[in-house]
């Protein structure tokens, strides 16, 4: 084991060991005196932001080591050539041979308004950080598609099946009914800028910032889109469906379900575990095998402190590599988008969210270089078309702060 990754375990398993004590002195404390401890919570409050960081580091360590090389050393000499040609542009603004190139390597020329498509190895560098670092990407189905429309056709629950004797007549069973599904497309854009001296600058390692910097300019306005996102000119986050108490067998299709918490603006005062449970077998079972829990980091603040009658934390940290932290058994999915914990707000969703929602790249950023707008800087106006939208009601379940 790579021995960074085995400090931040070792850091991981001290952290909640004190964060077990802190929060077992506290309750103590509430049960002898009615009152919380400001010490301990502060203290306690710490010790939480530490598990985070300490959580994410792993995770990141774990993906580094993970990682796959980009280049397999037997690319297309032809899309090496159009990266190497697009990286001279970038920094010098030299177009000679890069259109002919780019019909080569990625059959499309200049488009009317400008700009040139990212070469493909540098795509893949760009989408595999967007990867990494949206949590829904994390976890969801993502597609590539070349042309501007895609359209899936998906089974809406309703086919049937029945056992019968050898020379037994057979039966009509239901026909399954089909519906059409279009994502709901945008166009996502950035606008990063250096100034000329550094891309003239050799040691200037002007990919890997061009790719760092279309990360954190699109995993910000992406993720809050796959969540909560309203469907115009963005994709449709799954949070934006609709939502009701019924369960699957009587739920329109495209209808996610929601469990209350029983209290009316927050999470359940007592036996919280038993909401957990009910969300997890509100699921059906081929769901259940990949599912996991999303929320926000503050309602999981409020979660970790949760035992069942055992005296047993219902989270747990992952203290082996490769082992997530859990809740009830699942893993935890950080998704900052996610609303806070509040009256009427759906502040957790538990699923197959790979199963559930679906999102949908077309291949491919184009970009603009301008070096005249903002002087002394060069900026590179990027583009990228991403849509989103929900493949299968039954595959989420949503808990919602709202009083029984």
């Amino acid at each position: 084991m790579d021995m960074e990754l085995k400090d931040v375990l070792d850091q991981l398993g001290k952290a909640f060991e004190e964060y077990r004590k802190t929060n077992d002195a506290r309750l103590e404390e509430l049960r002898k005196t009615g009152h919380n401890s400001a010490e301990l919570e502060e203290k306690l409050a710490r010790i939480d932001s530490e598990l985070r960081r300490l959580d994410e580091e792993k995770g990141k360590l774990e993906a580094k080591l993970n990682r796959p090389g980009l280049a397999s050393g037997n690319e297309d000499p032809v899309k090496t050539e159009h990266k190497s040609a697009f990286l001279r542009w970038m920094r010098k603004g030299v177009e000679e041979g890069l259109a002919d190139l780019q019909l080569k390597a990625i059959q499309t020329g200049v488009e009317g308004d400008g700009g040139y498509a990212v070469p493909e190895l540098l795509n893949r560098e760009i989408y595999s950080l967007l990867q990494k670092a949206t949590p829904m990407r994390n976890v969801c189905r993502v597609i590539t598609v070349g042309g501007g429309e895609y359209k899936e056709l998906v089974n809406k629950h309703g086919a049937t099946s029945g056992w019968v004797g050898e020379t037994d007549a057979r039966a009509a069973t239901a026909t399954p009914t089909l519906t059409e599904l279009t994502p709901f497309m945008g166009e996502i854009y950035a606008y990063p800028q250096a100034t000329q001296r550094a891309l003239d600058d050799l040691f200037f390692d002007v990919e890997g910032w061009l790719a760092a910097e279309l990360r954190d300019a699109f995993t910000i306005a992406e993720n809050a889109a796959f969540t909560t996102g309203n469907g115009t000119n963005k994709p449709k986050g799954f949070l934006a469906y609709p939502a009701a108490l019924t369960a699957d067998a009587t739920r329109a299709f495209g209808t996610l379900q929601y469990l209350r918490t029983g209290a009316a603006a927050g999470l359940p005062a007592s036996n919280p575990g038993d909401l957990l449970i009910d969300v997890i077998h509100s699921l059906k079972a081929g769901h259940r095998a990949n599912a996991r829990w999303m929320m926000n980091g503050l309602t999981l603040a409020q979660i970790r402190k949760w035992k069942d009658n055992e005296n047993n934390y219902l989270w747990q940290p992952g203290l082996q590599a490769g082992v997530p932290s859990a809740l009830l058994g699942y893993p935890v999915t950080e998704n900052e988008d996610m609303p806070d914990v509040a009256a009427d707000a759906y502040a957790i969703a538990f699923g197959d969210f790979r199963a559930g929602y679906t999102i949908v790249d077309r291949i491919g950023v184009r970009m603009l270089r301008d070096p005249y707008t903002n002087k002394p800087y060069v900026g590179f106006y990027s583009t990228m078309r991403v849509g989103g939208f929900l493949k299968d009601s039954e595959a989420i379940k949503l808990v919602k702060c709202e009083a029984a």
